[in-house]
């Protein structure tokens, strides 16, 4: 615990105990940290509640501060609009803890709000797959501008997206990401627990399969008399 939580900026530190009231880090928490401030693709695999977004976040908000990243760094990309509302209060607070900022974009974000993104690129953006391809193919949109400092995208739900057309889509959309940035997009996804993780991993990784590296964090299963703190499993 203490390992992992040195790792992350003290800034996030203080907060964590002090406004988030939390004694420890989860154990998928923990063992998040290393392979995410690495820049390794990562599979984050955790029941639901199980604290995967914030295994996600935090590193990479740590990672912000410490590369001095600008601009539109880090994407998080949901399958739905209702579960995006749901996550940006908090990846806002997280941000500016920080002094970064959280923003999102979807079908029902207005003009106004859209355009202000545009014109201010946030630290962190929300979004849906079908919304990120409308930004890259509307004229509306300087896409090497706004999206030429993106480093890593989070899929939350990736599960969901995996062996369907939506999942395809996404695929493409991060090669076409990865080919205006010039570089090769960290790739992390949030999953509940499945039978096939390693799949699922090379599936994320789409066509850098084999040429990056790629870590599976799996969160321990909760069983009677068994101590919270106990190691996860790392394939």
């Amino acid at each position: 615990m203490t390992e992992a939580l040195d790792e992350l900026h003290p800034v996030l530190v203080h907060h964590l105990v002090n406004t988030l009231g939390w004694r420890s880090l989860r154990p998928l928490q923990q063992q998040a940290v290393g392979p995410l401030l690495s820049g390794v693709d990562t599979l984050l695999l955790a029941p639901t509640a199980g604290g995967k977004t914030e295994a996600a976040v935090f590193p990479l908000l740590t990672a912000l501060e410490r590369h001095g990243w600008a601009g539109l760094s880090v994407l998080y990309v949901c399958p739905l609009k209702a579960l995006l509302n749901n996550v940006h209060p908090r990846l806002e607070s997280y941000a500016a803890w920080l002094g970064r900022r959280a923003a999102l974009w979807h079908g029902d974000v207005t003009s106004s709000a859209r355009r202000a993104i545009l014109r201010d690129p946030p630290d962190l953006l929300l979004t849906t797959p079908e919304s990120l391809e409308a930004m890259l193919v509307s004229v509306n949109v300087e896409q090497r501008q706004v999206f030429a400092s993106l480093r890593a995208v989070v899929v939350d739900e990736v599960h969901a997206f995996a062996g369907d057309d939506r999942g395809w889509h996404l695929l493409a959309v991060l090669e076409r990401l990865s080919g205006i940035t010039g570089r090769a997009l960290q790739r992390i996804g949030l999953s509940a627990t499945v039978g096939n993780p390693e799949a699922l991993l090379e599936w994320l990784q789409g066509s850098g399969r084999g040429h990056r590296p790629a870590r599976l964090v799996n969160s321990p299963p909760a069983t009677a008399g068994t101590d919270a703190s106990a190691d996860v499993e790392v394939d």
